[in-house]
C-alpha cells in the first residue's frame, strides 16, 4: 500500500477560481487541497487532498470511526472545504471519509460518472439546503409541586392528579408539534423543490433541549430563501411546548442523488 491516500470532498464545476479558493485552506489532517479532473481544461472537478494511509486505510478507519473527537475534527475540515467551494459554485458534497488509493482512482471515478454528476449539478444550480427540526419540550423530571387545586385530596390522589396534568401537557405538546409540522410542510410546498427526511436526532447529536421529533432537509431556490425562512420561522407561533430550529443555507449535502420534487414546483432550477 502507499504512504498517502486521496481524500475526496466534493464534485464541482470549476469556473477558473476554485483552486484560488482552496489555496490557503487546510483540509482533513491539515493537508493542502487540490483539484482532480479527467482532462486538462475540463470544468468538472473533484476537490481532493492527500491524507496519511495510517489514518485512512480500512483497518485504521474502523478504529477512528469509534472516536468522536476524531470524527468531529474530520467532519469540520471536510465541511470547511465543501463550503469554500459552495460560495463560488454548485457542489455535490461527497460522503465523509470518501477515500481512494490515489488521484488516478479519483480521476477514474470522475470519468465513469461524469454524465450523472454534470446532470445533477445543473439541477442543483442556484439552490441551497435548509435544515428544519421540530422539538417537543421535555417534561420536568419530577412531579409538579403541590398546587391549590390539590386541596382536599389525599396525598396519593394529589400526586396522581399532578401526574395526569403533566401527561396531558406532554400530549398537548405533541399535538402542537404536529401542527407545526403541517405549517412547515405548507411553506415547503410553496418554496422548496425537494425534501429529504432524516432520522430525528437523539442523545449527543441533538442540539439544544427537548425531544427532536422531525429532522428534515429542504432544497430551496436562492430566490425563495428569505420567504422560506420567514414562513418556517412562524411555524410554532401560538403553539406551546414546541420549538422549530432552522439551519442553513448549506451546500446540498442531502441532495446529491435526485429525489421526487415537492408538489407544486418543478425540480429544475
Amino acid at each position: 500500500m502507499t504512504e498517502v491516500m486521496s481524500y475526496a470532498y466534493a464534485v464541482a464545476r470549476d469556473d477558473g477560481t476554485l483552486q484560488d479558493a482552496l489555496a490557503e485552506l487546510a483540509g482533513v489532517s491539515g493537508a493542502a487541497t487540490h483539484l482532480v479532473r479527467v482532462e486538462p481544461g475540463d470544468d468538472l472537478v473533484v476537490a481532493v487532498s492527500r491524507v496519511p494511509e495510517r489514518d485512512f486505510a480500512e483497518s485504521a478507519l474502523r478504529v477512528h470511526l469509534e472516536d468522536l473527537d476524531w470524527l468531529e475534527s474530520t467532519a469540520r475540515a471536510h465541511h470547511r472545504v465543501v463550503e469554500a467551494l459552495a460560495v463560488r459554485t454548485t457542489v455535490l458534497p461527497l460522503r465523509l471519509v470518501t477515500v481512494y488509493l490515489d488521484d488516478e482512482r479519483v480521476r477514474s471515478m470522475l470519468r465513469s460518472r461524469r454524465g450523472a454528476f454534470a446532470s445533477r449539478l445543473t439541477e442543483l444550480a442556484a439552490q441551497a439546503e435548509w435544515g428544519v427540526k421540530i422539538y417537543v419540550d421535555e417534561p420536568a423530571g419530577e412531579v409538579p409541586a403541590e398546587e391549590p387545586t390539590d386541596a382536599g385530596l389525599s396525598p396519593g390522589r394529589a400526586y396522581l392528579s399532578r401526574r395526569r396534568a403533566q401527561r396531558h401537557a406532554r400530549e398537548d405538546a405533541y399535538r402542537s408539534a404536529e401542527r407545526a409540522a403541517e405549517r412547515v410542510e405548507s411553506a415547503a410546498r410553496t418554496h422548496a423543490v425537494e425534501r429529504v427526511r432524516h432520522r430525528p436526532q437523539q442523545g449527543g447529536l441533538a442540539s439544544g433541549t427537548g425531544e427532536n421529533v422531525t429532522n428534515d432537509a429542504y432544497l430551496v431556490p436562492l430566490r425563495y430563501a428569505d420567504e422560506f425562512h420567514a414562513d418556517v420561522a412562524r411555524a410554532a407561533d401560538g403553539l406551546t411546548g414546541v420549538r422549530v430550529e432552522i439551519t442553513g443555507p448549506w451546500a446540498p449535502y442531502s441532495f446529491v442523488s435526485p429525489n421526487a420534487p415537492e408538489p407544486g414546483r418543478s425540480a429544475a432550477p
